[in-house]
């Protein structure tokens, strides 16, 4: 069974810095399209970032200098660190997995992240 945990949220001062982790169990990490997500309080949850299997990045506009995704096939994770994070950045940050063979997608359980002063 896939299972995919997230950690690294918390509460952070606008401009300040925090490190996502999501670690992927029970499947070859190698093979997944990794990607964050995140949902605010009454919206949508949208895409973030994501990182495909061969290491191409790409990121939605509003996070592009600021955010990087990454990944360690070694250790079955991949990273979010995000910088320069601004009150907007607030929402509960997820974890997307995707079987580029099989296109089976897995979530994570979530991770909340507030900017706050």
């Amino acid at each position: 069974q896939v299972h995919l945990e997230e950690s690294g949220g918390g509460l952070a001062q606008p401009g300040g810095s925090l490190r996502l982790s999501c670690v992927v169990s029970g499947s070859i990490f190698s093979v997944y399209t990794m990607s964050w997500y995140r949902q605010a309080p009454g919206k949508q949850r949208d895409l973030v970032a994501a990182v495909t299997s061969g290491g191409s990045a790409n990121y939605v506009d509003s996070v592009k200098g600021r955010f990087t995704i990454s990944r360690d096939n070694a250790k079955n994770t991949v990273y979010l660190q995000m910088n320069s994070l601004k009150p907007e950045d607030t929402a509960v940050y997820y974890c997307k997995g995707r079987n580029e063979y099989s296109n089976y997608i897995y979530w994570g359980q979530g991770t909340q992240v507030t900017v706050s002063s």
